[in-house]
């Protein structure tokens, strides 16, 4: 691994007190997505490495300001924050050190700004949102919120030349969002049918027999549809998956084992949610741990003995 003040150098961040605002949002990442955390420090080139933890510490803090409360508090909490990214961005001035890398970020790798402001246009559902009554709402949510928020760290390793090449890989990654967001769904059911919203849309539901208050208060005549609907969500989100198989293809040789193996954790999660089916309301899912570090150990490997052939 890097070491982090190699990365920050190789990034051309040389400035004390910037160094210190990236050195904040790295221990950030690091103590609230581990996985993720040393998946980029293992896989991405170093110069990457300081941008994506800033895009990843950015999204984290937003959605921490609008993801719980009642609607109207979300709703103010993320008007106020957008205020504070439009000064940071355009201006470069913040009181805050993540929004301070996220400007810097942003001026070394100007298309981010597109993205943050799609975001934040798209953080609009998030705070209000409160389940989806059709298959079109879950969508438009993913159109309007997950994308642009996946493309935040996806635009720092995509491909530089404008084209066909960008355009296949912009349009991977909505399908690659779209599984991820359905399966995230799925593993965070217990916890949002606790808090009354569940990410399934109700059309979805009624077609196994169920609704909102199945979810609620499962009984035990209602857990065989429940299991179908689980499995049923399951194997769209494999299907998507298998679809974006490819998209590491697309982006240069240094970046692809990074994709490779957050796909590969994707699918690892998918395995758990699979397993758990039904029980899904009342246990939580996600990758193994130990399975996961292993895929990155795996990837991390592969990809020096790739760089060792190269030279």
């Amino acid at each position: 691994m890097t070491r982090w003040s190699t990365a920050l150098t190789e990034a051309g961040i040389n400035d004390p007190s910037l160094r210190r605002d990236y050195e904040a949002q790295r221990r950030l990442v690091r103590r609230f997505k581990l996985q993720e955390f040393l998946a980029l420090r293992l896989l991405l080139p170093a110069r990457l490495q300081p941008p994506v933890i800033a895009a990843v510490a950015f999204m984290h803090e937003t959605d921490r300001r609008i993801d719980v409360g009642e609607v109207t508090a979300r709703r103010e909490a993320l008007h106020s924050w957008g205020r504070q990214v439009k000064e940071a961005v355009e201006h470069g001035t913040s009181d805050q050190p993540t929004l301070r890398a996220l400007a810097d970020t942003a001026e070394r790798h100007p298309q981010l700004s597109t993205y943050v402001q799609r975001f934040l246009d798209g953080a609009r559902l998030e705070a209000s949102w409160t389940g989806f009554e059709a298959e079109s709402d879950f969508q438009a949510y993913v159109d309007a919120y997950s994308h642009p928020a996946f493309m935040l760290t996806a635009s720092l390793v995509a491909p530089t030349a404008q084209g066909k090449r960008a355009e296949a890989f912009e349009r991977g990654c909505r399908t690659l969002i779209e599984a991820m967001q359905r399966a995230d769904f799925l593993a965070d059911l217990s916890e949002d049918a606790s808090q009354g919203r569940i990410g399934i849309p109700r059309a979805e539901l009624a077609h196994f027999g169920l609704d909102v208050d199945d979810l609620l208060s499962p009984s035990p005549t209602s857990a065989p549809a429940l299991e179908q609907l689980v499995q049923a969500q399951a194997r769209a989100v494999s299907a998507g998956l298998s679809a974006c198989r490819d998209l590491p293809d697309l982006v240069a040789v240094e970046n692809r084992p990074f994709l490779r193996a957050f796909i590969r954790v994707q699918e690892l999660q998918l395995e758990d949610v699979r397993s758990r089916g039904g029980k899904l309301l009342h246990e939580e899912a996600g990758a193994s741990k130990p399975a996961a570090l292993k895929i990155l150990l795996q990837h991390c490997l592969a990809a020096r003995k790739q760089q060792r052939r190269r030279l």
